[in-house]
């Protein structure tokens, strides 16, 4: 027994994560969160917003992603009853927290990013940019491609005709057995499941249908058709089945840029698309609205290499280190050749000649001690490997929120360095 109160500040060190997360929101702007509870007057008063956001904050910086596991948290953990004060918000709360402030928690992550930079008055130097698929929350089985809908499509309507037809045979046996006052429009339990598989197809079919067209160019919009082996997925129709490191997955393509000094992410974005060539322009964007600063060098991989890329950040006028070609493992650069560089050669040539020089293989090689490690952080020390929600927008939310604690943790170990 305790006979008296004790303070809850003394159960874990100063130096505690837990501290520096709730130190850090009270910073924040959090205007756009709480001024949605501002008026509202309707039963119990809400957990305070503030606390909610620390919460939050906290449990996706120690790898606790899921409501559920944060709920049990708050009642088995002492960090986490810390910080909440005693608090129990349900997990039902947590998740209903999350999906309603989904803007405002994206914000967070450009404001505590310029927080880190402005502390450091520092301006980005070498910048490493780079992609990964994250499987979401979908099977790859629950795909469908628009050729087996085409055929399925034509199966099942076949089986409804089927099943109609024995429908009807059976109520007319029925009313001469009964009489014709027996309602006999009660549908067999089959024919409703094939009915509202049909159905489901045909939604899936209509919309490939509607992504070729805004995908097609010019007058070719109308006539646009989906290919046969494009996929729909029934579970999560916004996801897209990518080749990943570990195969094919039924998620989206991660992209973060990761300054070099204390590798802290300073753009990131989720996309539907596979191909890392189309991602260069958008997060050369991103990173400028989310850190407000220009990257002084930028280290990318043959992913993200074209001509029109490197046309691109030509005019930006970014220092760019691009490979050209993706080498196998062990395989070393080509020595730079001799001599000065043909008039007519290709940007892509030109860049290749400057990777090959000492200057240019020294800076590339930094890309990897740049940016890969922070997904191994994010996969491997965390455990984020696999979206919660489903949905473009959502699993934004959800990517920001990760990246925003993954500067955050950067920014605890630099304070406790």
């Amino acid at each position: 027994m305790i006979l008296m109160p004790q303070s809850l500040q003394d159960w874990l060190s100063e130096d505690h994560l837990v501290y520096f997360v709730s130190d850090l929101v009270d910073d924040l702007d959090l205007r756009a969160i709480e001024s949605v509870y501002e008026e509202e007057d309707r039963g119990q008063p809400p957990y305070h917003p503030q606390m909610m956001t620390k919460l939050l904050m906290y449990a996706y910086c120690v790898g606790v992603f899921s409501s559920r596991r944060i709920h049990k948290r708050l009642i088995e953990d002492i960090a986490f009853r810390v910080l909440a004060a005693g608090n129990r918000p349900d997990f039902r709360t947590i998740s209903d927290f999350r999906k309603i402030h989904r803007q405002a928690l994206e914000g967070l992550f450009q404001q505590v990013l310029r927080m880190a930079l402005g502390a450091g008055a520092m301006k980005l130097g070498r910048v490493a940019l780079d992609g990964s698929k994250l499987k979401g929350n979908a099977s790859k089985h629950k795909a469908m491609s628009y050729g087996h809908m085409k055929k399925r499509e034509g199966e099942l309507r076949e089986e409804v005709r089927r099943l109609m037809a024995q429908a009807d045979r059976e109520d007319e046996a029925e009313d001469a057995r009964y009489g014709k006052e027996h309602r006999g429009d009660e549908l067999p339990e089959e024919l409703r499941r094939r009915e509202s598989r049909l159905k489901r197809i045909r939604q899936a079919k209509r919309a490939l249908e509607e992504r070729a067209r805004e995908e097609a160019q010019g007058t070719d919009k109308e006539r646009a058709k989906p290919k046969d082996k494009q996929q729909y997925n029934f579970t999560d129709p916004q996801s897209r089945i990518m080749k990943g490191a570990d195969g094919f997955v039924q998620g989206y393509n991660c992209q973060v840029a990761v300054e070099e000094s204390f590798q802290l992410i300073v753009g990131q974005a989720v996309t539907q698309q596979a191909n890392d060539k189309e991602q260069l322009k958008p997060m050369v964007k991103v990173i400028q609205e989310q850190s407000g600063h220009k990257p002084g060098k930028l280290l990318v991989d043959s992913g993200y290499c074209s001509d029109e890329n490197l046309k691109y950040l030509g005019r930006r006028r970014i220092d760019t280190y691009m490979a050209v070609q993706r080498l196998r493992h062990g395989q070393a650069v080509v020595a730079c050749k001799r001599g000065t560089i043909p008039k007519w050669a290709t940007r892509v040539e030109r860049m290749r000649r400057k990777l090959q020089t000492k200057a240019g293989k020294r800076i590339y090689a930094a890309r990897k001690a740049i940016v890969e490690p922070v997904f191994g952080q994010i996969k491997q020390v965390r455990g984020f490997r696999q979206f919660l929600l489903r949905g473009l927008n959502k699993v934004q939310t959800e990517w920001a929120l990760v990246c925003l604690t993954h500067n955050i943790l950067k920014m605890h170990r630099i304070c406790n360095a």
